[in-house]
């Protein structure tokens, strides 16, 4: 049986390969830089610049599709998903990185039918890493296999967070604390590279054991939840429950029991999702 969404992926692959490049260009520019929720929440011309490059070329192409992208959504668009086919767009994983040129910046579109995730991209533009997944097919950087380490043993772990963007006072407390919680497991050690698309990357390949955060979005999530998967690993909500896309929280490990102890040690931070209507 043909794949359906095959054409899909490919025409994903060379438009965030376009993107990456008008990232790159910009990385050498002077920014006009904006806030959204917080003053350490930030937002570039090129954020939006690139979004609109994104959504436009895709409609043009399948105009029955649906969309949900950040800056769109931060615009005042809704971001409920249905079972139309959705494109989940992030055009600058790691807006702060880029801002700073930290080099780690990140295009990151996935792919949704049915409410599954059918494949997903992330284009880390500064290294030139192209991770992709097709379900049922593998992951691939650059062409080569990804597989998850496989460490099922927490204490032999590295873990890979992030610090996120909320500056209230009582959030950076329980961040601070789920940090110190697992530090005292103990584990071998906790980065962060400023993007959750390459974080959850590194996981799916090998590079860390597992990635947790709780305040992200589905566009941070969806193009490489499924590279996680198709790598050899796994997503629990942080409760240990299933991963629910819309939730704002994510556990991406290499295996279930490295998840399943992260999800025992960490409070819970509330979150409004992102299909809340309200």
């Amino acid at each position: 049986m043909s794949d359906p969404w095959q054409e899909c992926m490919d025409y994903a692959v060379t438009l965030a390969k376009k993107a990456g490049e008008i990232i790159r260009g910009a990385l050498k520019e002077e920014k006009s830089i904006m806030i959204k929720s917080s003053p350490v929440d930030l937002v570039t011309e090129t954020d939006q610049k690139v979004e609109n490059f994104i959504i436009s070329l895709i409609k043009e192409k399948y105009p029955s599709h649906s969309f949900i992208g950040e800056e769109s959504v931060a615009a005042g668009e809704g971001s409920i998903l249905t079972d139309n086919p959705t494109w989940i767009i992030d055009p600058i994983d790691g807006t702060t990185n880029f801002v700073h040129r930290f080099p780690f910046v990140a295009v990151s579109i996935g792919f949704v039918v049915n409410k599954k995730i059918e494949f997903g991209i992330v284009y880390s533009c500064v290294e030139d890493k192209m991770y992709t997944a097709r379900r049922g097919k593998g992951a691939f950087c650059n062409g080569q296999k990804l597989k998850v380490s496989g460490q099922e043993d927490i204490t032999k772990s590295l873990l890979v967070t992030e610090l996120g963007s909320n500056r209230d006072p009582e959030t950076i407390k329980i961040v601070l604390s789920n940090m110190e919680r697992l530090l005292s497991i103990p584990i071998h050690g906790i980065r962060a590279v400023g993007t959750a698309a390459v974080n959850m990357c590194l996981v799916a390949a090998g590079g860390a054991d597992a990635y947790y955060e709780m305040g992200i979005h589905c566009w941070d999530m969806a193009g490489a939840g499924i590279i996680i998967t198709e790598a050899g690993g796994v997503l629990l909500d942080v409760s240990g429950g299933p991963f629910d896309l819309m939730s704002r929280r994510i556990i991406a490990a290499s295996s279930r029991p490295i998840a399943e102890r992260i999800a025992k040690a960490l409070q819970i931070i509330p979150l409004k999702r992102d299909d809340a209507t309200n």
